[in-house]
């Protein structure tokens, strides 16, 4: 061990690593027909998560399957920060904090990226004592921690927010959190992430009572199970965590990222292609294929890590109601509805688990869409073609949305707001390029001479960090 994190790859071959996202755009020359095979990465929302979850183990642990991303070399730079060695190989990390010795993470990166404070929970529970900053991430509405602190408080910690740092100790020379019974006033998947880690190494017996059941919080469970930790009910509403002393290194791999997973079946339905994509958790994907089953679009289970979607004829409207697991997810809201302003009737999209996530129905318009918003309620009315123009990405799965709009729209697309689709899609550009898709990044850095004619850095300026 002792190796350092290196930044995201951007190549499918070697590790390039492509200038900042703040100074590119992604031209896409819509229209064209997609065809091949995807190989889909692992789930970014297990492996932030999981990473936090090494902290929890003093011997060494191998995570594989982690997907190239903006968003892991940030969760890796806040783990370096307390004292955690990391090193990646390719898609595979190793991880040792037997050396992690500091509870205060920086502000600077906690601030940006929301996953990197679900690390208070093995934080306090390795050390007692952890100083945390408020999270950050997509601006997609409040996302408040009260439930993470309210569960750590049941469990013995004293907690004060003071100055956007939450700062959370163990009274008692012992330093051990107790268990406790929680009852969560939502499903949230970060705070049943926290609090399961932080009652992995309680005393006693911890009670999650309506538990978000999200797979990524059964591959939480699983990576703790695997390092020795006593964990039952994982993916139903109620888990039951039996807190041992000290838990031991393992190597543990990461499942397929089902978001990833449902923008790669949207794109194909969009530009009415055949794509074969794995690895795959059909299980994790059922209310996204149940939808594209019912605009019209088929879905063959090829194997059983392995699917097939077959373009529809027409695309029918169809109304969704986002929710939490096993409901129709968030982040396949902005894509789907990509592809329903161009199916045949009205559609109506309800989001009822963020209140600030319509934000790309203005910018699909601009591609000619006809949606109209009313609080947290889009009206889709389906037209006959999209039509290139710039638009920007306002997050993560709008980014993502916005891609999806312009394979099929004629013309050139080109979307800003590339930081914010690095942070959770593995070289996306790169992979609809191999697919046969018109994609490009064009850097907005001139004569640079460390940059070349494909916009991508040379190996020899390549910095880690």
């Amino acid at each position: 061990m002792g190796g350092r994190l290196i930044n995201p790859v951007s190549s499918l071959a070697d590790a390039k690593l492509t200038p900042d996202a703040d100074s590119e755009v992604l031209q896409i020359s819509g229209g064209h027909q997609l065809h091949g095979h995807v190989r889909i990465s692992g789930a970014k929302n297990s492996a932030l998560v999981i990473m936090a979850g090494a902290l929890l183990c003093g011997d060494d642990c191998r995570i594989r399957n982690v997907p190239l991303l903006a968003d892991v070399e940030k969760m890796g730079q806040v783990l370096s920060s307390l004292g955690v060695q990391i090193e990646r190989h390719g898609e595979t990390l190793d991880i040792n904090a037997k050396d992690f010795c500091s509870s205060k993470a920086p502000y600077e990166l906690v601030t940006q990226l929301r996953a990197s404070f679900f690390a208070i929970g093995p934080i306090l529970a390795r050390l007692g004592v952890a100083q945390m900053p408020l999270p950050g991430g997509c601006a997609i509405g409040a996302r408040p921690v009260d439930l993470h602190v309210r569960g750590l408080q049941a469990m013995g910690a004293e907690v004060q927010i003071e100055h956007g740092i939450c700062n959370a100790f163990v009274p008692g020379s012992s330093r051990r959190l107790k268990g406790a019974k929680i009852y969560l006033d939502m499903p949230s998947v970060g705070a049943t992430e926290t609090l399961m880690m932080a009652a992995v190494l309680a005393e006693g017996e911890t009670i999650i009572e309506n538990a978000a059941r999200e797979p990524e919080v059964v591959d939480l469970a699983n990576f703790c199970i695997s390092m020795g930790a006593k964990i039952q009910g994982a993916g139903s509403s109620t888990i039951t965590i039996n807190g041992v002393t000290q838990l031991h290194g393992t190597d543990y791999t990461i499942i397929p990222d089902r978001i990833e997973t449902g923008t790669f079946m949207i794109a194909a339905a969009i530009t009415r292609s055949e794509l074969l994509l794995s690895p795959v958790a059909p299980d994790h994907l059922i209310p996204v294929i149940a939808k594209l089953q019912e605009v019209g679009v088929s879905i063959i289970e090829e194997a059983a890590d392995c699917l097939r979607v077959l373009p529809a004829e027409h695309l029918r409207a169809t109304n969704i109601d986002t929710l939490p697991h096993p409901g129709f997810p968030t982040d396949m809201q902005a894509p789907f509805m990509s592809l329903l302003t161009l199916a045949e009737g009205d559609s109506i999209i309800n989001e009822t688990v963020f209140e600030n996530r319509l934000r790309h129905a203005s910018e699909l318009n601009r591609l000619g869409a006809d949606i109209r918003v009313k609080g947290n309620t889009a009206f889709v009315k389906g037209v006959s073609h999209l039509s290139g123009a710039p638009v920007l990405g306002t997050d993560l799965r709008a980014a993502a949305a916005l891609v999806v709009a312009g394979l099929a729209a004629s013309g050139t697309t080109t979307i800003q707001g590339l930081r914010s689709l690095d942070r959770g899609y593995d070289r996306l550009d790169l992979k609809l390029q191999q697919l046969g898709a018109k994609v490009k990044r064009v850097s907005e850095i001139i004569n640079s001479p460390d940059v070349g004619s494909n916009g991508v850095v040379s190996p020899e300026s390549v910095i880690t960090s």
